[in-house]
């Protein structure tokens, strides 16, 4: 892992796994999130050559806050960091909170990413015909409810949160996670992808909870671009048990984003489907 400094001053947090001169598949964290990538992922990516790269949004882990980012925010800072590894173009995919930031990327890069992914991603909050809420996990329920009334009401609310992911087990992450898991995704949680989560949210709150807070905010807002911009294969993952992303966001954006595959999952979480899937996701993301 190393931190590059953006044009503007911030430093950025990035982490490279896979062949050294593959080409690049960039992956948007979830919420709160770090750039601790899933196994699953590397082993997908640098099985068809490719190396994934991981960053920590501003506000995560050693990365510069950027108070009132937008979500559109991410695609100066992805084309930063795309011009420090020397590339020309990319892949993207984001999992949960990074699916908007990879559909971001997409839509305002549209010269250097070739090709975008979403797994479990939220829908605008703005949305015509998608009730934001419903469904969600009671911690889900409560956290966006808190968004929608602005920075003074959610900060202190995260930061009661923050401590016990400061120092969350992989033993501990499921049942520190609560209503916004089904079973299906308590079974996931597991070996591997137990290590990697309870490390992901350790780094991920490891300077407080500035990225956690300006993500929910920022979903709740404008995003900064429109969907219809999107110009390039376009691929979207979710499962109907999903408790943290209901599964009235991903049918929404299988209708309303431009030439979308979708898989529209009987049976997955958000977890079993982003780990689980992986090979999948990986082939057809390539393939394009």
């Amino acid at each position: 892992m190393s931190t590059i400094t953006l044009p503007d001053g911030r430093a950025l947090e990035v982490e490279v796994n896979g062949p050294d001169t593959g080409p690049v598949v960039v992956f948007h964290h979830g919420t709160p999130g770090a750039s601790e990538p899933l196994p699953a992922h590397v082993q997908a990516a640098a099985a068809r050559g490719h190396r994934l790269v991981t960053t920590c949004r501003p506000g995560y882990g050693a990365s510069t806050r950027a108070p009132g980012r937008s979500v559109a925010d991410v695609a100066a800072d992805t084309g930063a960091v795309l011009d420090h590894l020397g590339v020309d173009t990319c892949l993207t995919m984001g999992w949960s909170g990074g699916g908007p930031h990879a559909l971001a990327c997409a839509a305002l890069l549209p010269d250097r990413v070739r090709g975008v992914t979403v797994i479990a991603g939220v829908a605008p909050y703005d949305a015509e015909g998608v009730d934001w809420l419903a469904g969600m996990g009671p911690e889900n329920l409560e956290e966006f409810g808190l968004a929608l009334e602005g920075e003074a009401k959610l900060r202190p609310y995260l930061e009661e949160q923050q401590p016990a992911l400061a120092s969350i087990t992989p033993e501990e992450v499921a049942e520190a996670l609560g209503g916004l898991v089904p079973p299906v995704d308590v079974a996931a949680i597991t070996g591997d992808l137990a290590e990697c989560l309870a490390a992901e949210f350790r780094h991920g709150v490891s300077s407080g909870v500035d990225g956690w807070l300006d993500d929910d905010l920022a979903f709740v807002r404008p995003w900064g671009f429109d969907l219809a911009e999107l110009r390039v294969p376009t691929y979207l993952w979710q499962g109907d048990q999903d408790l943290m992303v209901p599964f009235a966001h991903g049918v929404w954006l299988a209708e309303h984003l431009p030439g979308v595959v979708s898989h529209l999952e009987a049976g997955e979480g958000h977890i079993s489907i982003g780990a689980g899937a992986a090979a999948r996701i990986l082939d057809e993301l390539v393939a394009s």
